[in-house]
């Protein structure tokens, strides 16, 4: 968990059920239906049971997650986290935003934060996963400096990993 970090533009803390709205937008939008996919959040009532067991109940098991990205101004705009998949043995760096904030820095701004926390939280290297497809956030986990490099348990994507600077 990371309690709150606040950018030149944006905060990030940990999601709560207050952020069901939010949820429900960003995981039906055609970004995420098509780089992430169907999560069956249909309702409100879907989008608090997904927040439970995607983001609180990641906190509880491994002490990060996805975190709410709020504009300063307290609107939601999308998710910026850590994720441990079961096939990797680091951190993988994840974010989706509302379409309509896609293209004004976020994606760099937030990641940049959670790489700054994850750092000073003792984590070495992160992952960084993305669809074939998905060449903004291809070039996105580029410019974070992340490097392409094989992983054969990744067969439908492309992976990517950084050092972190410790």
């Amino acid at each position: 968990m990371i309690g709150t970090i606040e950018t030149e533009r944006l905060v990030l803390r940990d999601l709560s059920q207050e952020d069901a709205n939010g949820i429900y937008q960003l995981v039906n939008s055609a970004g995420w239906l098509k780089n992430i996919g169907d999560r069956n959040v249909h309702t409100m009532k879907d989008a608090e049971r997904y927040i439970q067991t995607w983001a609180l109940d990641s906190y509880s098991k491994h002490g990060f997650g996805p975190y709410a990205v709020l504009s300063k101004s307290g609107k939601f705009i999308g998710i910026c986290g850590l994720f441990q998949r079961d096939y990797l043995n680091i951190p993988d760096l994840g974010f989706a935003f509302i379409p309509e904030y896609l293209g004004k820095g976020y994606g760099f701004e937030s990641s940049k934060a959670i790489m700054q926390h994850a750092n000073s939280s003792g984590f070495e290297k992160l992952a960084g996963i993305t669809s074939k497809e998905n060449i903004a956030s291809q070039n996105l986990l580029k410019k974070l400096g992340f490097t392409e490099m094989s992983n054969p348990k990744i067969e439908d994507g492309i992976y990517f990993e950084i050092e972190l600077n410790q």
